[in-house]
């Protein structure tokens, strides 16, 4: 995926579509701005940030830990195209709803928001993804998403305050490589 795609994205999704009506005005802020229950949209640069290392491709399986407001599942089923398909999953209920109400505002069947359970991160029914974007500060990389990661797969995840990317290259649980991309402030990952 290449900058024009992500700033394509961007373009089509627009951040507004994906704030409460009394927020809307907001929308350019370069600002986390909340959602309810506690959570946020996230920012426009971080998101940019972590979607330009997890280097989404058209035709991808992609799984959305936290979407929130639905935004960055938007995002990712722009960058999937038709071919691919986006898995979104979210804890609270009152922000699913939301975020499936705002989703369903674009020409994007391929993407979907589900009601997570907490005893289960992620959708590991549906693994393996190519790709796995999570919006919530984890204590420690956690190995149930590291394990519905394909091979050739590309995870991003702020892992405490660092944004952190992992490539799996085999099948062992240290067939990883894990690098650090900058310093990060998100909501605690409510699985641990």
């Amino acid at each position: 995926m290449g900058a024009d795609a992500l700033h394509e994205a961007f373009r089509v999704v627009t951040r507004a579509d994906f704030l409460r009506p009394e927020d809307r005005s907001s929308a350019g802020l370069d600002g986390p701005i909340p959602i309810g229950d506690g959570q946020t949209n996230s920012q426009p640069r971080t998101v940019f940030a972590m979607l330009e290392l997890l280097d989404v491709h058209s035709g991808q399986r992609v799984l959305d830990v936290g979407s929130g407001s639905g935004w960055t599942t938007a995002l990712l089923a722009q960058l999937v195209g038709p071919t691919g398909t986006v898995i979104g999953t979210e804890l609270e209920p009152h922000l699913v709803a939301f975020g499936t109400a705002n989703l369903a505002a674009y020409d994007f069947p391929w993407a979907s928001i589900r009601q997570a359970d907490p005893d289960v991160l992620g959708a590991p029914d549906d693994a393996p993804f190519d790709r796995i974007l999570v919006s919530a500060e984890a204590r420690s990389l956690p190995a149930p998403l590291v394990d519905q990661l394909d091979v050739g797969g590309t995870m991003v995840i702020p892992v405490g305050p660092h944004m952190t990317r992992v490539k799996k290259h085999g099948h062992s649980p240290d067939a990883v490589d894990v690098s650090t991309h900058g310093l990060y402030s998100f909501v605690p990952l409510r699985w641990e």
